[in-house]
């Protein structure tokens, strides 16, 4: 079995090499996503205290971007420094693993995590989900975005560059229980399609879970 450690080694070195291909092919997407855009703005509308959002695996930040030009404080962390070096300038970022992250104890007001889970080793979901409880301020909201399904897809390239990369699926009962016993209370659960044109052909779950 290969360790956590390899495993997040992996991930941090395929995005560190696509993250200019990244940014210019994912940057602008919100543009094409109103649905995306009206939960990211209740999300803010039930921001917690006056701690910032935290965009919890940011990529190269072009989500907490367009959080921070509605006027919400923003924090972005990421496990690859190449695509945080993409962030636009001004925009708070640091360096981070979902299993640690680099915040403290109750400091976020809210916290979103799109398509972040989804490069989870297998078994640390729950561990995973409880750090970033502890992070989120008590009454926060935390919004995932998750691929659908039980299969494990495995690509070598993305964008003319050589990556090996797993992107997990998930079943929205295993990630709606793994919250729970993260100490999350589930409040909202929205499947979907993709959209034609700008995203890859798979069904979309987002699940926004409370921090009791």
């Amino acid at each position: 079995m290969v360790s956590r450690g390899l495993l997040v080694a992996g991930v941090r070195a395929g995005y560190d090499r696509l993250a200019g291909a990244y940014a210019a092919h994912v940057g602008g997407e919100l543009a094409g996503k109103p649905g995306d855009r009206r939960l990211l703005d209740e999300l803010a509308s039930r921001r917690s205290g006056a701690g910032p959002v935290g965009d919890l695996g940011c990529g190269p930040g072009h989500v907490a971007a367009w959080l921070a030009t509605r006027q919400v404080p923003v924090v972005g962390v990421d496990l690859s420094p190449g695509m945080l070096a993409q962030a636009p300038a001004g925009l708070p970022v640091a360096a981070g693993d979902l299993l640690s992250l680099p915040l403290g104890d109750g400091v976020l007001s809210a916290a979103l995590a799109f398509y972040s889970l989804i490069h989870l080793p297998v078994g640390t979901e729950v561990a995973a989900l409880a750090e970033v409880r502890r992070v989120l301020a008590p009454g926060a909201s935390l919004l995932t975005a998750v691929h659908v399904g039980t299969e494990v897809r495995h690509v070598d390239e993305m964008w003319g560059q050589p990556v090996s990369l797993d992107f997990r699926f998930f079943r929205v009962a295993d990630l709606t229980g793994w919250m729970r016993e993260a100490g999350l209370r589930v409040e909202d659960v929205l499947v979907r399609d993709h959209l034609p044109g700008v995203e890859v052909e798979t069904r979309r779950a987002y699940v926004r879970a409370v921090r009791h």
